[in-house]
C-alpha cells in the first residue's frame, strides 16, 4: 500500500534506498536547507516530480505536526523505464505491444487500463510524470490486482519516448476523433505502441505530431467522444484479436 513520509532525513533517504517515490511536497519556506538541496538533486536525477506548496497545504496533508516542510508519497509498484519494456517484449518473444497515456488524471480510468491492458495481454502501460496520476492505492483498488502482474514505465516527456519508440521500430497509432481513419484498420500485429489522451483533453498537439497516424473510433450518437478507459480498452483488444488471427494464420 502507498503510504505519506515526513521530513527531510526520512524523505531523504527513502529516496537513497529506492523506495519507490510517487511524488515530493515542499513548503515555499522550506529553506535553504542542504538536506533539501540534496533531496531536490536526487528527485530531479530520478525522475520524481517536485511540487512547492503553501506551508497549510503541507500541514493539511502530512499525519504530523513534525513534517519539516517535506513530505514524499511513496508508489504502490516500482515504476519500470522503457529499456524494461523493450526486455519484457524480448522476453516473450513477441512483437512489442504498449499503451501510453498522455495526460491521464483520473484514478479510476488508469486502473481500468491497466486492468484491460494485463488481460488483453498488452506489454505496459507508459505514463507521464507531470500532470497525471501515478501507481496510487485508488489506482491498484481499480486495476481489481492487475497492477501487480503488468509493468508501468513512467517517463518525463511522452514526445520524446515516442521518439524512443519508433527507433526501435514500434509504430505509433494515437486513437483520436481527428483521426481519419478507423481503429481497426490499423495493423496491430507489427510492434505497436497505442496513445490514449487524458480525460476531455485528448492527446496534446506535440504528441499528435510525433504518432505515425491518428485512428479514430466510429461512433454513431451525440456524443463525441468516449471515456478515455473504454477506448483504450476497444482499440487493445483489436490488438489483441488481431495478433490471435495473425498467430491462426500462422
Amino acid at each position: 500500500m502507498a503510504e505519506i513520509i515526513t521530513s527531510r532525513n526520512p524523505v531523504l533517504e527513502a529516496i537513497r534506498a529506492g523506495r519507490p517515490i510517487q511524488k515530493i511536497l515542499l513548503a515555499h519556506n522550506v529553506g535553504r536547507h542542504s538536506v533539501i538541496a540534496e533531496i531536490v538533486r536526487l528527485a530531479k536525477s530520478k525522475g520524481i516530480p517536485v511540487e512547492y506548496l503553501p506551508a497549510e497545504t503541507i500541514r493539511e496533508h502530512s499525519d504530523t505536526v513534525r513534517h519539516q516542510g517535506v513530505i514524499a508519497y511513496t508508489a504502490v509498484r516500482a515504476y519500470h523505464s522503457l529499456d524494461d519494456l523493450f526486455r519484457i517484449s524480448q522476453e516473450k518473444g513477441e512483437p512489442p505491444l504498449y499503451c501510453i497515456l498522455d495526460g491521464m488524471e483520473d484514478p479510476q480510468n488508469l486502473g481500468a487500463i491497466i486492468r484491460t491492458a494485463e488481460a488483453s495481454g498488452t506489454h505496459g502501460i507508459i505514463i507521464r510524470t507531470r500532470r497525471a496520476v501515478g501507481l496510487t492505492t485508488a489506482v491498484a483498488r481499480a486495476s481489481a490486482g492487475a497492477i501487480e502482474y503488468l509493468p508501468v514505465a513512467r517517463v518525463a516527456n511522452v514526445a520524446q519516448a515516442i521518439v524512443r519508440l519508433r527507433e526501435n521500430g514500434i509504430w505509433v497509432i494515437g486513437v483520436d476523433p481527428d483521426g481519419r481513419e478507423d481503429y481497426r484498420r490499423a495493423d496491430f500485429t507489427a510492434p505497436a505502441a497505442i496513445v490514449i489522451g487524458g480525460e476531455g483533453k485528448g492527446i496534446s498537439d506535440l504528441v499528435k505530431k510525433r504518432c505515425d497516424y491518428l485512428v479514430s473510433i466510429p461512433m454513431r450518437g451525440k456524443i463525441s467522444s468516449l471515456n478515455a478507459s473504454v477506448a483504450a480498452a476497444l482499440a487493445m483488444y483489436e490488438a489483441f484479436h488481431q495478433r490471435q488471427v495473425d498467430t491462426h494464420r500462422g
